[in-house]
């Protein structure tokens, strides 16, 4: 199942997108945080392999997990005078 495009979401659909995708980032803010933190602790206890990358890896693809563009969410709530 794709998810809807943008444009094709009602006003309330479009708010509540919104507010998922706060607070998606705030998590995800979280989570990259403490990753990075796992990083810095291995780094000082001079252990650099494994317990190193996967932290790294996981913390890019928070990084890179969004379902819409966040300028176009923008765009569209400002056009429709929502927000």
């Amino acid at each position: 199942m794709k998810p809807k495009d943008l444009t094709e979401l009602s006003d309330q659909e479009l708010l509540q997108e919104a507010k998922k995708k706060k607070a998606a980032a705030i998590t995800n803010a979280i989570l990259i945080g403490f990753l990075i933190g796992v990083v810095c602790f291995s780094i000082i206890k001079s252990t650099l392999g494994l317990f190193t990358l996967i932290p790294l890896f996981f913390a890019y693809k928070l990084i890179n997990n969004s379902k819409y563009d966040n300028k176009e969410l923008e765009e569209l709530l400002k056009q429709r005078g929502l927000k």
